[in-house]
């Protein structure tokens, strides 16, 4: 309530002010006008719905709040700047927004995927209310909400849009007493219309080494209730899973995870420690004769509100350098066409997602954005509890602030107006489909006097070149990769 306090003494003033000018002297209305100007400003503040901050800080938001001021953008000179080669002969762009079918030649129910989608945000990480929210937005826009690896909540269930459900390895959700994967309880929820897709985490970009952390003051009875946790303890989850050991144990329980749900796309998220070790998964699925349907590529960039500091933007490979790995990867052994790739870690606008899919993916998913959506300030207290504007907390009052109709409705226009700005670059590359855009559209200035494109920074696999004979530079890590070891 302390955040109240400030109104509170306005409106003793003006009360103290007014009973004065009655009982004292009429020059009290000098101070009790203004007083109560305050006092009705802040009721407003209250009342309305756009804005959390004031709902959860009548008044006292007015004056602003700490906000982490965004890097400003390089200049066209500098070196590292990025651009696209517009073309001589640009395209209308197209009426209807490009979708991309998810889904292998052992999937029995395919999804078409948005080109930007909700990243992984769990409930327990976020408020009911946020989470309600990022649902409801989705089921507006017709694309993709990932759960988190923190469970499959009613509140993703009650927004109504599509789901990606998100399994850790802490098992939320499908969990049994001692901490393994429970089968028939995944198989019952993976059954549910609203999931379309079901992702196993290996890593994250923001804890590529470790498990997913959610701080005890954020363990509500509830969320305990959930996770099958003691409440108001920290929740960390393991490391690493269980279930499998080695590349060839994963591609195995990836299929035996597909199948219970129901022949559902099935995929994996990871942020990319090293290539050789993707290329030791890359071989069991050619061994196994198994691949997922899709495999979502986390950036070091990527975010979390709850990781130790020192685990943040270091361990793991940055976004770009990942989804090239995990695309040539893929393209080298033959196995690109059966495998759609996500791309998250920093994605904001439209000309990031144009920027990852010239890298090499085929759709994107934001956190960070998202969470702007809803009317995150990047207070920088995810970690405590105390977000002021009820979306990073577990505190009633403070979600109570946060309106779910008008933030989905905001969601819903981000996605919308985003997406709608790729397609209009793709337009003025001379691209109708994501499909088409290359290396070659995205260039580089690397420094006064050269610019190149990505199709000349890197290099990128010809189909079945590691199967056939891997070119020199691909050559030692294809022969130290081990299906039966990660590493």
């Amino acid at each position: 309530m302390r955040r109240y306090t400030p109104l509170l003494l306005v409106v003793l003033c003006a009360a103290g002010a007014l009973t004065a000018s009655y009982t004292v002297s009429a020059r009290w209305w000098w101070a009790a006008g203004p007083l109560l100007a305050l006092a009705l400003l802040g009721a407003w503040d209250m009342a309305q719905r756009r804005r959390a901050l004031l709902r959860n800080h009548p008044l006292v938001g007015r004056l602003g709040h700490p906000v982490r001021e965004p890097a400003p953008p390089p200049a066209g000179e500098q070196d590292g700047y990025e651009f696209f080669a517009p073309s001589a002969s640009p395209l209308p762009p197209p009426e209807e927004e490009p979708r991309v079918r998810v889904g292998g030649p052992d999937c029995r129910l395919p999804y078409d995927m948005a080109l930007l989608n909700v990243s992984a945000l769990s409930f327990g990480a976020l408020s009911s209310r946020a989470v309600l929210a990022l649902g409801r937005g989705a089921a507006l826009g017709r694309f993709a909400q990932d759960t988190g690896e923190g469970g499959l909540s009613d509140h993703h269930l009650r927004g109504g849009g599509d789901l990606v459900w998100e399994i850790g390895s802490g098992y939320f959700g499908c969990r049994t007493p001692d901490g393994g994967f429970e089968e028939r309880e995944f198989a019952d929820r993976a059954a549910l219309p609203e999931v379309r897709c079901v992702s196993l985490k290996l890593s994250q970009g923001a804890a590529p080494g470790g498990g997913g952390v959610l701080p005890g003051a954020k363990v509500s009875a509830e969320i305990a209730r959930e996770r099958r946790v003691p409440e108001g303890r920290a929740v960390i989850s393991p490391p690493c899973h269980r279930e499998f050991s080695t590349p060839r144990e994963l591609v195995l329980f990836l299929a035996r995870m597909r199948e219970l749900a129901g022949g559902k796309p099935t995929g994996l998220k990871l942020c990319v420690r090293s290539r050789r070790q993707f290329l030791a998964v890359c071989k069991a699925m050619l061994a196994e004769g198994v691949t997922p349907d899709f495999v979502v590529v986390d950036g070091a960039e990527g975010g979390t509100g709850a990781g130790p500091p020192g685990c943040v933007d270091r361990p793991g490979m940055a976004l770009t350098e990942g989804l090239i790995t995990v695309h040539n990867a893929l393209v080298g052994t033959g196995l690109r066409d059966r495998i759609r790739i996500g791309a998250s870690g920093g994605i904001a606008t439209g000309a990031d997602i144009v920027r990852r899919l010239a890298q090499g993916a085929d759709y994107t998913n934001a956190a960070r954005a998202m969470m702007t959506a809803v009317g995150c300030v990047g207070a920088g207290r995810c970690h405590t509890g105390a977000c002021p504007v009820g979306i990073a907390t577990q505190d009633p009052w403070r979600v109570w602030a946060l309106h779910v109709g008008d933030k989905a409705r905001r969601v819903r226009h981000y996605q919308r107006a985003t997406v709608r700005s790729a397609v209009r670059i793709m337009a003025a590359l001379g691209v109708r489909e994501p499909g088409a855009l290359t290396p070659g559209h995205l260039l580089r200035r690397t420094d006064a006097g050269t610019v190149r494109s990505y199709a000349e920074l890197y290099e990128w696999l010809e189909p079945g070149a590691l199967s056939a004979g891997p070119p020199p530079g691909w050559a030692a890590d294809w022969a130290a990769a081990d299906p039966d070891a990660f590493g």
